[in-house]
C-alpha cells in the first residue's frame, strides 16, 4: 500500500481521485457482471416477482437485483471508503441485516411488523451505536439544538421513513435507481465542495452511483430474459444509505468544536437535504393522506403514487421516470438558489412544489376526460 501511495505521489495524481474513479468503475463492473448470474438462478428457482393488482408489469420478473447492488457496495465501499467503516462501526452490520431482511421479503414476503422491527434494530445501531443522528433543526419550527433523547427518536424515525418511502417509489422501471443516482450525485458534489475531510462520503456516493448504473442496464433492458428488479433488498439498502448520507450532510453544518474538523454553517441545511429527498417523502405523504381521507388503512397498497398517475396518462415507464426526475431536479435547483432565505420559508416552498408535482399529472388526467 505504501508503494502505491508513493507511486501516486510521484505521478502527481491525488489519491482521492484514484479512489473515486476506481470505486465507481469497480462497483459498476461488480454489479454488471453478477446480475446475469442472479437472473439465471432466479429463473431456475422461480424466484420472481408475480404481477399483482398494483403492479405495473405484466410478466414474472426476477426481483433479487438488490443482492448484486449490496455485493458491489459492500466490496467497493469497504475498500475505497474504508474510513467510513472505521468511523461508523455499525454501518456494515446494518447493511448485512438489511440484506437478510430484504432477501427474505423478496422470496417469502415477510410480515410488516417483522420488517419494521428489523428496521428499528438497524437504525438504532446507526443512531445510538454509531452516533449518526440529527442534532439540530437549525431554527426549523423555531427549534435549534435537540436534546439527546429527542435527537435519537427523530433520527430513528427519519431513517425508517426514508427506508420505506424509497421502497414505495420503486414501482416503475428506472425510477428508484435513477433517483438514487441523482441523490447520490447531489450529496457527493456537496461533500466534495465542503473539503477533503468529507472525501470518504464522496467516494461512497460514487460507489452507489456506479453500482446502480450497472443495475439500470438490466432494469431498463428491452429483453425480457435480461430484465430484473432491485426488489425490497435493493430499495431498502439504497434508502438506508441515502438517509445516512442526508443526516451526515446536515451534521456537517454543526460546529462540534473539534480542532481537526472544519467549520461550516448553512441554516437551510435540513431544507436542502429534504429537497434532495423530496420525491419519496412527498409521494409517501400524499398516498397516506389519500388513503386516510378515503377511510382506508394508510398501509393498504393502491395505485395513487405519482408514477401511477403518469402511466394513466399513457406515458411509458422510461418517460414517466424522466419527467419525474426532471421535475424534482427543478425543486432541488429552486432550493439551492434560495438556500440563504429563512429555513422555514424555504421548507414551505419545497413542500408546496413537491405537492404541485404530485397532483399535476392528476389535473392533466382530469382535463383530458370528456365532460
Amino acid at each position: 500500500m505504501d508503494e502505491i501511495k508513493d507511486l501516486l505521489a510521484q505521478s502527481g495524481i491525488p489519491q482521492f481521485y484514484v479512489k473515486l474513479g476506481l470505486g465507481i468503475l469497480c462497483s459498476f463492473l461488480l454489479t454488471f457482471y453478477t446480475i446475469p448470474t442472479v437472473v439465471k438462478i432466479s429463473r431456475r428457482k422461480n424466484l420472481m416477482d408475480e404481477p399483482g393488482a398494483r403492479s405495473s408489469h405484466l410478466r414474472k420478473i426476477p426481483n433479487l437485483g438488490g443482492i448484486s447492488i449490496f455485493y458491489s457496495l459492500a466490496v467497493c465501499a469497504s475498500i475505497f471508503a474504508f474510513e467510513l467503516f472505521d468511523l461508523y462501526k455499525f454501518l456494515f452490520a446494518s447493511l448485512v441485516i438489511l440484506l437478510y431482511i430484504g432477501v427474505m421479503d423478496d422470496i417469502v414476503v415477510m410480515r410488516a411488523y417483522k420488517k419494521l422491527f428489523a428496521q428499528i434494530i438497524v437504525t438504532s445501531l446507526m443512531v445510538i451505536g454509531s452516533d449518526v443522528r440529527i442534532r439540530s433543526f437549525f431554527g426549523l419550527f423555531g427549534v435549534y439544538e435537540l436534546n439527546y433523547f429527542f435527537s435519537v427518536a427523530i433520527s430513528i424515525f427519519t431513517f425508517i421513513v426514508l427506508i420505506n418511502a424509497f421502497n414505495l417509489i420503486d414501482g416503475i422501471d428506472g425510477l428508484a435507481g435513477g433517483y438514487s443516482i441523482l441523490c447520490s450525485a447531489m450529496f457527493g458534489i456537496s461533500y466534495y465542495r465542503l473539503g477533503e475531510y468529507n472525501y470518504p462520503l464522496v467516494v461512497l456516493s460514487g460507489v452507489i452511483i456506479g453500482s446502480v448504473i450497472g443495475f439500470l442496464y438490466f432494469n431498463l433492458s428491452n429483453y425480457r430474459h435480461n430484465k430484473i428488479f432491485m426488489g425490497d433488498t435493493g430499495s431498502m439498502i439504497l434508502g438506508f444509505l441515502l438517509a445516512f448520507t442526508a443526516i451526515c450532510f446536515i451534521d456537517i453544518f454543526i460546529d462540534k468544536q473539534l480542532p481537526e474538523v472544519p467549520r461550516y454553517y448553512l441554516q437551510s441545511a435540513p431544507a436542502i437535504a429534504m429537497a434532495i429527498l423530496i420525491l419519496p417523502i412527498i409521494d409517501t405523504l400524499n398516498v397516506f393522506l389519500i388513503r386516510i381521507i378515503s377511510g382506508r388503512s394508510p398501509l393498504v397498497a393502491d395505485k395513487n403514487h405519482i408514477h401511477h398517475s403518469l402511466l394513466m396518462l399513457g406515458l411509458t415507464h422510461r418517460r414517466s421516470t424522466v419527467y419525474i426526475l426532471l421535475y424534482y431536479l427543478f425543486i432541488v435547483s429552486v432550493a439551492y438558489f434560495f438556500r440563504h432565505i429563512n429555513v422555514n420559508l424555504l421548507l414551505l416552498v419545497i413542500i408546496v412544489l413537491g405537492f404541485v408535482g404530485a397532483y399535476l399529472p392528476k389535473v392533466v388526467l382530469l382535463l383530458r376526460k370528456p365532460v
